[in-house]
């Protein structure tokens, strides 16, 4: 059975309905949809941008992705705080009470990515994949999270950790890979949240299709490129017309991660 009404922070499958071209993508700007969104993709922005940056130094290709830097690093750390951020977004405005080994509830700022991991049954970020659309080889495509549908790690998750309480040792942890691994991570997190809003306060404006040079989509930011996943159960995906659905005070649920 569908879904009658949108999760928090939660983009997901839709099922082929009336208005449901208009109802797959509306709510999210809806007010109540999340907490200050604008500025977890202002974030991204910044760092996308300061990315790019890079690569007018480091060329975006397989020979690179070894390099290591003190501004890899940087960005590398920078990247990896906003994936813990959104995280703890999404598992805060849904419902999370962790219970720790003395049966208290585990605060906001001990959870890990072991917390984290939960969101993956809910937002399928194992089976999104992120292309850099200009790259010089064959390692383009970025698939962050696929680790996760049959392990309980991410390597470039415990590289940020390894680099980032004993950089001495594991500075080389913080190469180029690692940072578009992790920020493919982002982009991810923030595309099963919010699709291609980027929450801008200029005006809304109506694109056509036209040709492209490029085989995949533009994801929110407009430079790198994504895959949305198409592995929705009937019994996950969403089916109600949000024309309707926008007047009623009570339009959202909460995800009971307490129960996964």
């Amino acid at each position: 059975m569908s879904h009658s009404k949108p999760f928090h922070r939660n983009y997901r499958g839709f099922v082929d309905c009336p208005n449901s071209g208009y109802s797959q993508w509306a709510y999210i700007v809806d007010r109540s949809y999340a907490d200050s969104p604008e500025h977890y993709i202002r974030a991204f922005i910044i760092i996308q941008s300061d990315l790019q940056r890079l690569f007018e130094f480091i060329e975006p290709s397989d020979q690179n992705l070894i390099v290591y830097s003190y501004r890899i690093h940087e960005l590398f750390m920078r990247t990896c705080m906003e994936v813990e951020a959104n995280f703890k977004a999404i598992l805060r405005e849904n419902i999370y009470n962790p219970i720790d080994k003395k049966g208290k509830v585990r605060p906001e700022k001990r959870w890990n990515i072991h917390d984290y991991r939960k969101v993956n049954s809910t937002h399928h970020l194992s089976a999104y994949k992120v292309y850099v659309p200009i790259w010089d080889g064959e390692s383009s495509i970025f698939e962050p999270f696929k680790q996760w549908a049959d392990s309980t790690e991410l390597s470039w998750y415990q590289a940020y950790n390894k680099s980032k309480h004993d950089r001495r040792n594991e500075f080389k942890e913080a190469n180029l890979e690692n940072l578009l691994s992790s920020f493919a991570g982002l982009l991810v997190l923030l595309s099963s949240q919010f699709r291609t809003e980027d929450f801008s306060p200029g005006s809304s404006s109506i694109s056509g299709n036209t040709d492209s040079y490029y085989f995949t989509k533009p994801a929110l930011g407009g430079y790198f490129h994504i895959e949305f996943p198409n592995d929705w159960d009937d019994s996950e995906q969403y089916e109600f017309n949000w024309s309707e659905l926008k007047n009623e005070s009570d339009r959202f649920q909460k995800i009971n991660y307490d129960s996964l």
